[in-house]
């Protein structure tokens, strides 16, 4: 056998080099196998259930199994229907490849007790969202009590004249646009976990309003609309904390924080009073949400409070639950703000439409305070395009004559007087502090109600708070009760961070 020579050789290289011979390049691995879960986690009440599903790629063997890990509570079965435990957490369920039990994924679920119906807390979010029963404040509040067999007022019939005995009501709410804007007074909810405090300066009535932050979104809608030029209400509910937060001439800030002219606080678990003689966001000193007609209440069937009404011409005094009166005029006919008017019990209602029979059925049980100065008889609600615009019309049906003044109590026509607040201590503890560590504030004080830390923490509950100052920091605390207010300062140093 003769040997090769090299250009031989050469050439057998390059055509092995090339794939011949029998010779070749090894098959790509196959794909990693990968499992993914859908949706990616979950928010359920105690009990309730959700439907996850798992994707499986990398191989033609889509099946997993499902199990719920560390920390464990609830079950998911084989489909993967996760049911929830009846206790809160937050909990992981799992999907595990068949083909690879090394891969698999996870999906959190934060399990929450469920509100009892009518919480503050159950309430929706959003703008105009429904309360879902919950009624603000207490059951006995003057808002919500049923005057229905109250004896009427001596003065009646010259208040009623006074304000308009031939004049119809009318609904100052309803549906689409007026003059470009919503009509009516629109409200917001919010979770104060979501939903950061931000500054609000007050560029009128400061001196009578409570100071924030308060947790008001950039984009709250206000009454009239961004360009308004009236009254601009802003009202924010925090379902969390069950707080009214409602602002008078607001402005929204490029920064995020706005201006009011008058800011007020509420508790909406509480009857307690701002001070006498002090303006809220609205000119009788109360509180505009729980006196507004809203569709999530006619939805249900019933608006189980009284309503919001304005008059031309109001009385200078106040009858409680108002707190202040905006007016000069001392004729007893006309009405002290506070004024409590309801329908007459004879008053056929049963040829209504709906909503207005549900408008009008409130004002036999609950009847409508004088809350401003404005339209005769107009009756204050929030927008909503599910309001039927030609039902509410028909309100206009009933006159001044068809109404009857509630019996009064005592009229106010200079602030009631009283044990005055009073903050016997303030004190910070360290008083000189780094940021980290902190400080806490602790007081005592009488004859308030209401308390308020400034800057940057606003309402405040009890007796004590710690903070963590980024820098030296004078804090007043405000003190407010029905019969005045008082303030006190101390200051926290801080030496480094």
């Amino acid at each position: 056998m003769r040997a090769m020579g090299l250009g031989a050789w050469i050439l057998m290289g390059a055509v092995l080099a090339c794939g011949g011979g029998g010779g070749g390049s090894a098959p790509p691995p196959p794909p990693p196998i990968g499992v993914s879960i859908q949706p990616a986690g979950a928010s359920l009440w105690t009990s309730g259930t959700q439907a996850f599903r798992a994707t499986v790629t990398g191989t033609t063997n889509a099946a997993v199994t499902w199990s719920v890990v560390e920390p464990t509570g609830g079950t998911i079965s084989g489909a993967g229907l996760y049911t929830a435990p009846a206790t809160a957490g937050t909990f992981h369920v799992q999907a595990t490849s068949v083909a690879d039990p090394t891969k698999s994924a996870q999906a959190p679920v934060t399990v929450s007790v469920q509100p009892p119906p009518g919480a503050c807390n159950g309430a929706a979010l959003g703008a105009g969202a429904s309360l879902q029963g919950f009624l603000p404040f207490p059951a006995d509040n003057a808002w919500n009590q049923d005057v229905s067999a109250a004896p009427v007022d001596p003065n009646s019939a010259a208040i009623i004249a006074f304000i308009g005995a031939s004049s119809g009501l009318h609904a100052d709410f309803g549906a689409g646009l007026w003059q470009g804007a919503p009509i009516g007074i629109p409200y917001t909810v919010v979770a104060s976990s979501a939903q950061a405090k931000v500054p609000v300066a007050f560029t009128r009535y400061g001196a009578e309003s409570d100071p924030g932050p308060m947790p008001i979104p950039a984009a709250a809608p206000i009454e009239g609309g961004p360009a308004a030029t009236g009254d601009r209400h802003v009202l924010v509910m925090d379902r969390d904390t069950c707080l009214l937060y409602e602002l008078y001439g607001a402005f929204p800030q490029a920064d995020g924080s706005w201006t009011a002219d008058a800011a007020a606080i509420w508790d909406l678990k509480s009857n307690a009073l701002r001070p006498f003689g002090w303006t809220s966001a609205d000119a009788a000193g109360l509180p505009l949400l729980p006196g507004l007609a809203r569709y999530d209440e006619v939805a249900a069937g019933a608006i189980p409070h009284a309503l919001r009404f304005t008059v031309p011409t109001s009385r200078k005094a106040y009858v409680l639950p108002a707190t202040h009166w905006a007016s000069s005029t001392t004729s007893a006919s006309a009405p002290p703000m506070g004024t409590r008017v309801r329908l007459k019990a004879g008053v056929d209602i049963s040829g209504y439409p709906p909503q207005a029979r549900i408008v009008l059925a409130a004002l036999k049980r609950y009847g409508m305070i004088l809350a401003d100065n404005g339209s005769a008889w107009y009756l204050s609600g929030a927008p909503d395009d599910r309001w039927d615009n030609t039902q509410l019309a028909t309100l206009s049906g009933i006159k001044g004559s068809d109404l009857e003044v509630v019996q009064m109590g005592t009229v106010y026509t200079a602030d009631p007087t009283g044990p005055a607040p009073a903050i016997s201590a303030l004190a910070a503890t360290p008083a000189s502090t780094t940021t980290s560590a902190g400080a806490t504030l602790t007081w005592s004080t009488t004859n308030a109600t209401r308390w308020f830390l400034t800057p940057g923490i606003g309402w405040v509950t009890g007796t004590s708070l710690t903070v963590h100052p980024a820098a030296t920091t004078t804090y007043t605390l405000l003190a407010e009760g029905p019969t005045g207010s008082a303030t006190r300062t101390v200051q926290v140093t801080v030496t480094g961070p």
